[in-house]
């Protein structure tokens, strides 16, 4: 039976791993007071129970938050539940190739949390994002716009950034998106910056023209350089999972890049990948598909077809739906 959506969301979020993403969003979340109440979940209880006391201890200095560790049984009750837990890449190791680990892994906490009873919005950063949001809208029976990848929103943050230096402008003052899988094939879609309404020639008039190859190469591999100096990433990805959820539980109907199942954009169906979408209280409430050039749109369809393939290999058992769709995506 499908959820009543009509019904108030209660002001808890649980999130699924306390590693290094999953703590850190746990702490963003406390300091910008988006919940009352922060459930944190993993397999490690001495781990949750840690950074739980540990994000806890700055409670008196910060915003009062009750932030502990719990179980699947907390997480029925809340209104967005964060999955974090996945395979680790290690160096130049790509996000697809821990698919089958992170498949097997994503797909047992969302089977945890639905037989606890969560009717919420599942929130996916586990890599590769783009094939986990799919294993958890198939086997959460949940509609597809209360699944979410966080996607390219990263990416599209790293973007701005690096056009806001070469501009010299400040990076909330470039609009731009980069789409598709976020990983290798990502899409850099030069075609939708402006600047103050204006495009990227003549904001640049009289200037030397932008290298824009060198710039997508920068954002694409910006995370693999993070995990090789650090080994992991995660102030970045945890600050994407704060802004999605914070454009849900405010109702901000706010456009962002996110991951999620197309239903004819671009011809593309049957496949998560990020495209701009309009977030509000319940999801995803509109999928948006920019004027791109025909090169982009190219590029995309090869995004969507690469994510098909790899999706294809992962073992039926983890992918496998296990409760019908209470609907369909939106447009």
């Amino acid at each position: 039976m499908c959820p009543d959506l009509t019904a108030p969301a209660h002001d808890r979020i649980a999130i699924v791993g306390a590693g290094h993403v999953g703590a850190t969003a746990a702490y963003a979340l406390m300091l910008r007071a988006l919940f009352r109440e922060i459930v944190l979940i993993d397999t490690n209880r001495p781990l949750a129970e840690a950074e739980a006391a540990d994000i806890a201890d700055a409670n008196a200095l910060a915003r009062p938050t009750r932030v502990w560790a719990g179980d699947y049984a907390d997480a029925a009750s809340a209104a967005i539940a964060v999955i974090t837990a996945g395979g680790l890449t290690h160096g130049a190791q790509t996000r697809l190739s821990v698919a089958t680990e992170s498949a097997a892994i994503v797909s047992d906490c969302v089977d945890r949390l639905m037989a606890a009873g969560f009717h919420g919005v599942i929130v996916v950063s586990s890599n590769p994002v783009d094939l986990m949001t799919l294993v958890a809208a198939r086997r959460s029976g949940l509609a597809p716009t209360q699944v979410i990848g966080t996607g390219t929103l990263l990416d599209t943050s790293r973007l701005k950034q690096t056009l806001s230096e070469v501009l010299k402008v400040s990076p909330s003052s470039v609009e731009t998106f980069v789409l598709g899988e976020h990983g290798d094939s990502e899409v850099v879609a030069f075609s939708t910056a402006r600047i103050g309404g204006q495009t990227l020639a003549p904001f640049r008039a009289g200037s030397n023209a932008l290298d824009q190859t060198a710039i997508a190469r920068q954002v694409r591999v910006a995370g693999y350089e993070i995990v090789k100096g650090k080994g992991y990433t995660s102030w970045g990805v945890a600050t994407a999972i704060v802004r999605i959820c914070e454009a849900m539980i405010r109702d901000e109907r706010a456009v962002l890049p996110v991951s999620t199942l197309l239903t004819g954009q671009y011809g593309l169906s049957d496949v998560c990948l990020s495209l701009p979408c309009v977030l509000g209280a319940d999801g995803v409430e509109r999928i948006l598909a920019p004027d791109l050039d025909p090169d982009e749109t190219a590029a995309l369809v090869a995004s969507a077809r690469i994510l098909r393939t790899a999706f294809a290999t992962l073992p039926t058992d983890t992918v496998r739906p296990t409760r019908p769709s209470c609907s369909q995506a939106p447009d």
